[in-house]
């Protein structure tokens, strides 16, 4: 299956449905059309998009999810499916009365496997981990050390070589990269997190009442380091300052649409992303203890 992402932002457009088919209707051109089940996610940003109803609801059936931007074409909202497992109501139950030392020891795994992909970041960019690497393992239950943040101080001046460099969301530079292309991957792991059938909004770490989507804020943890790449490089080949268009748009995306070698397979992100959201469905099950993240995630190609 083709696991596409689509970004609508530089032009009008018209698109509805038929017999399945994502209709895209650009005046004067002839209309293109693709198999919705094909759509992984749908990018809105353009101010002069039409779309009718049955885009959403046929792209939601098919486990597909639709990103709203805003006048500056950063994404603002998310729209997901709403039944997507056959077993959604055990597994919504399980997760909300699991208890607090197995959602602790979840945390502890996914920090340790955080620090590990930036370190894996830092080597094939800069040739040394920074010392993340070591910091993986003082990584304790629920990381009541705050090590992930200890180990943000030394990944981010290392990673952009600028002892200045803070991850600010609202920073009129390369934060603009790394806001649009976590948004996406926000997208794709809230979908993850759906097709398991676990709710986003009940997180392991994340918990704020505003927040929607909670548990894919923790499960993307240890992906961010594929975006954070892809924008050192951009940023490297086009400045800080370059602006958020097509061309710098479709370097990110092509995050989530390669494929990856994970732990001696080939797949794309979804089918990784899938199989840890599916990991923490077991360990809420308590059919097992271990969230899985690959031990080894290096790009495989297109």
């Amino acid at each position: 299956m083709t696991d596409r992402v689509l970004d609508f932002a530089d032009s009008p457009a018209y698109l509805h449905v038929r017999n399945q088919q994502l209709v895209i209707d650009r005046k004067p051109h002839d209309p293109v059309t693709l198999p919705l089940a094909e759509v992984a996610v749908l990018i809105l940003a353009h101010p002069q998009l039409t779309c009718t109803q049955s885009v959403f609801s046929v792209l939601l059936e098919h486990g597909g999810t639709v990103v709203a931007c805003d006048r500056s074409h950063l994404p603002i909202g998310l729209m997901l499916p709403t039944a997507a497992h056959f077993a959604q109501t055990e597994r919504f139950a399980a997760q909300a009365s699991a208890g607090a030392p197995r959602k602790k020891r979840a945390w502890q795994q996914i920090v340790k496997a955080k620090l590990r992909a930036q370190a894996a970041a830092l080597e094939s960019l800069r040739g040394h981990d920074a010392g993340l690497r070591e910091f993986a393992k003082r990584v304790r239950s629920g990381d009541p050390d705050n090590v992930e943040a200890q180990g943000a101080r030394r990944y981010w001046p290392a990673l952009f070589e600028d002892s200045t460099f803070r991850r600010r969301r609202e920073a009129p530079d390369a934060n603009r990269f790394l806001n649009y292309g976590y948004a996406v991957l926000r997208a794709i792991v809230a979908r993850a997190v759906c097709a398991a059938g676990l709710h986003p909004s009940l997180g392991l770490q994340h918990h704020n009442r505003y927040n929607a989507y909670c548990l894919a804020d923790d499960l993307m943890e240890p992906y961010r380091p594929l975006v954070d790449t892809a924008v050192v490089q951009l940023v490297e080949r086009v400045g800080p300052d370059a602006p958020l268009e097509r061309d710098t748009k479709h370097t990110l995306l092509e995050v989530f649409t390669a494929r990856y070698r994970a732990d001696d397979e080939v797949r794309t992100l979804f089918d990784v992303v899938t199989r840890t959201t599916s990991s923490l469905a077991q360990v809420y099950l308590q059919q097992s203890q271990q969230v899985w993240f690959p031990r080894d995630l290096s790009h495989a190609g297109g």
